[in-house]
């Protein structure tokens, strides 16, 4: 199939319509893969962990810290409630550029993920940096938690026992009778041998590098450019 009406080598044809039968395989791969984590059993009941709260980036200084338990993030018992764990806290005393990254494009979708999920950030940083780091990067939809004072992080396997932080991206339903399940985890390790390729899928910055003739290298976020 042409994918525009620009004529190019024998060569170029050959080997571009060889790279079009493999996106299609890894397109019904990717599908199978999203098949298998549906199909997944109900996952083990999880603790209601009570995170801190605000202010929110809109709020002024003198706004209070509230509290709010993991089963009060979900709307309803039939949407799953998503949970990005942002590496900042503890161990990592600045934020992490690239988690950074990925939240800059969640603030932008979060009005469209919200029609079908709950949606929150987690992170071990106090609420008053995790304020000011939202106020810094503009993030007016996104929902900051903190769970310094909790085994949250560490639980989910977004934190070792020196307070070292990972990113991460957890999945949660609600039982009818209230009880919260971790559903799925995922983590930029996959194996011992691939590394910082686990939640890829979450931003499409590596999407649109990869197009390129030049790849995606080993370029690296920064919080400030």
């Amino acid at each position: 199939m042409k994918v525009t009406r620009l004529e190019g080598s024998p060569e170029y044809a050959a080997q571009r319509d060889e790279l079009g039968r493999a996106e299609i395989e890894l397109m019904r791969q990717r599908e199978h893969v999203a098949a298998l984590r549906r199909d997944l059993p109900a996952g083990v009941p999880v603790e209601d962990y009570v995170f801190e709260e605000g202010p929110s980036r809109l709020d002024g200084d003198d706004a209070p810290v509230t509290t709010v338990r993991l089963t009060e993030l979900f709307t309803s018992p039939r949407r799953p409630l998503i949970i990005y764990h942002l590496m900042y806290g503890k161990q990592q005393t600045t934020p992490c550029p690239m988690c950074t990254c990925w939240l800059d494009g969640f603030n932008g979708i979060a009005r469209h993920l919200a029609q079908n999920v709950d949606f929150a950030v987690v992170a071990a940083a106090e609420p008053p940096r995790l304020r000011a780091h939202a106020r810094a990067r503009g993030w007016d939809r996104l929902r900051l938690l903190s769970c310094a004072d909790n085994t949250f992080q560490y639980d989910l396997g977004a934190e070792d026992e020196e307070g070292t932080q990972d990113s991460t991206v957890s999945v949660f339903t609600l039982d009818p009778d209230g009880t919260p399940r971790h559903f799925y985890s995922a983590h930029p390790r996959m194996a011992e041998d691939v590394d910082q390729r686990g939640i890829d899928l979450l931003n499409p910055l590596w999407h649109l590098l990869d197009l390129t003739p030049q790849g995606r290298g080993d370029w690296y976020a920064a919080l400030s450019y």
